[in-house]
């Protein structure tokens, strides 16, 4: 572009997006046609000369949604827009109501959905529609039997859930990691808990977040693992867990004796879903984002636009 039409660009975008003059009014300013005009706006947006921002908490980015979508195979991707954004409890709201909206949008409407817990999910129940679906019925598909006076939203968030839903909720009646392997075997058996491990692994769809891997996982802030124990993870290769099963990078369980004391479906009936919808934000979890993405764990991804750029590879 000639520094002339550069110069004359930037003028009409100020007189247009500053001013809010039209176009035939900024033709007459500049002593140009309104085509010349047209053409000078449209010249200054792609040559990055105009900044458009939508700051509503419920605001997306298309373009972004769209490189997800193209870039990684995901059958659907939701990226909540960071503008406005003052720390990551508004942050972490804003990609939950993004979930809620999404799963009242689901067609068809799932029967049977499988839901993990912590914090990201229990902040999806609060914003859920009341309405959103008629008759679901909302199943645990990893154990969440508090171990702490913390710990007590895994039922609450199915149950809220459900209730919004008019439908009713599956409680998994077990903690999600157990000590000894005999003990978990043992629960497993019974025949209550086997019926709901059943009952999610077959359902319809599946919506889940994913934890870091550091002290402040919900695992940790449950008492089921102490941050010690993280640590050992980390170093292992641990990025985070889903469901309560730690993985690594490329989505490989990263310790097989504390994956085989855990209680819940396994991770190749999400990777088999026809719908999985994975709700991930902050940049703590940008790791696990990319893993759980990268390894096919899901075919949605709700999250916020840096992680989203995280996964895409340009958070460098």
């Amino acid at each position: 572009m000639a520094d002339t039409d550069e110069l004359l660009s930037i003028r009409a975008a100020e007189l247009y997006y500053e001013e809010n003059k039209t176009q035939d009014e900024i033709g007459t300013v500049l002593r140009l046609t309104r085509w010349k005009v047209g053409r000078l706006l449209a010249q200054a947006k792609a040559s990055g000369f105009i900044r458009i921002e939508i700051v509503h908490p419920r605001a997306r980015r298309l373009s972004i949604e769209r490189r997800l979508r193209e870039k990684t195979g995901l059958t659907d991707a939701i990226v909540v827009s960071s503008a406005g954004v003052t720390g990551d409890e508004e942050l972490q709201s804003r990609t939950a109501q993004a979930a809620a909206d999404y799963l009242a949008a689901l067609r068809p409407v799932p029967r049977t959905l499988g839901i993990s817990w912590g914090r990201t999910l229990h902040e999806v129940s609060l914003h859920v529609a009341q309405g959103w679906a008629t008759g679901v019925n909302v199943v645990q598909i990893n154990g969440g039997v508090s171990l702490n006076r913390r710990a007590g939203t895994a039922a609450a968030t199915a149950v809220t859930i459900a209730h919004k839903g008019s439908g009713a909720a599956t409680l998994l009646p077990s903690p999600a990691i157990l000590e000894h392997l005999e003990t978990k075997n043992a629960i497993e058996a019974d025949r209550s808990v086997a019926a709901v491990l059943n009952l999610g692994a077959t359902a319809s769809a599946y919506l889940f977040s994913a934890g870091q891997a550091d002290q402040n996982s919900a695992l940790v802030d449950s008492g089921y693992l102490t941050a010690e124990q993280i640590a050992e993870l980390v170093r292992k290769g641990a990025v985070g867990d889903v469901v309560g099963r730690y993985i690594d990078s490329t989505g490989n369980i990263v310790d097989p004796e504390l994956d085989s004391r855990t209680v819940g479906i396994q991770l190749e009936q999400l990777r088999h879903a026809k719908t999985a919808v994975a709700v991930i934000a902050g940049s703590s979890k940008h790791a696990i984002a990319r893993a759980v993405v990268g390894s096919g764990l899901c075919t949605v991804l709700v999250t916020d636009e840096e992680t989203a750029l995280a996964v895409l590879g340009d958070d460098s």
